[in-house]
């Protein structure tokens, strides 16, 4: 982990809670909130750092792009999530947004779990996830065969990621804090 200026974990905090809101409210992540966040995580990244930061700023939002960017086209998120992760890895460059992702991916989890038991879906679930791997197998979109496995479909049951990324965002947050601290 890398420590990053109190003033930037403020403004990283406040993009996340922001476009988790608008995500749970409204089901998109408004592009506004996105580009500001991209924008002003590379210029404060070049202010504090200078060229190295801004490196380091590109290189975050670059790999937050590389991982998100497929997810999108196969259709298993939103591009508002792409464009959210993407500014997250600009504000925090691309070790830090690596930790992001790793708690991203338990609250995922998490959450995958929770709405599979309250809707009564195992089974369902494990069909899908036959699809999908199948379909990985075959070079063929899962999402093709199965609307179900299409965010964009009424049929997908849907997480808000967003809110998920925030999650995992808030929870790095404060394990870098106690880790800090000690």
């Amino acid at each position: 982990m890398i420590h990053l200026p109190t003033a930037v974990q403020a403004f990283l905090a406040f993009i996340v809670i922001l476009a988790a809101i608008f995500d749970l409210r409204w089901r998109r992540v408004p592009n506004w909130l996105v580009f500001s966040g991209l924008v002003l995580g590379l210029g404060i990244n070049l202010f504090v750092s200078g060229t190295g930061g801004l490196w380091m700023s590109l290189k975050g939002a670059g790999l937050a792009f590389v991982i998100y960017f497929p997810l999108y086209l196969l259709r298993g998120i939103g591009a508002g999530d792409v464009k959210l992760a993407t500014a997250v890895g600009a504000i925090v460059g691309p070790v830090n947004w690596f930790g992001i992702f790793v708690w991203t991916l338990a609250f995922r989890g998490i959450a995958a779990l929770i709405l599979i038991l309250t809707r009564r879906r195992l089974r369902r679930s494990l069909a899908n996830i036959r699809a999908i791997l199948t379909g990985i197998g075959s070079a063929k979109a899962p999402y093709a065969n199965n609307s179900q496995l299409d965010v964009r479909s009424a049929d997908s049951v849907r997480l808000p990621h967003a809110a998920i990324i925030a999650l995992g965002t808030l929870a790095f947050l404060v394990a870098s804090a106690v880790r800090t601290a000690r």
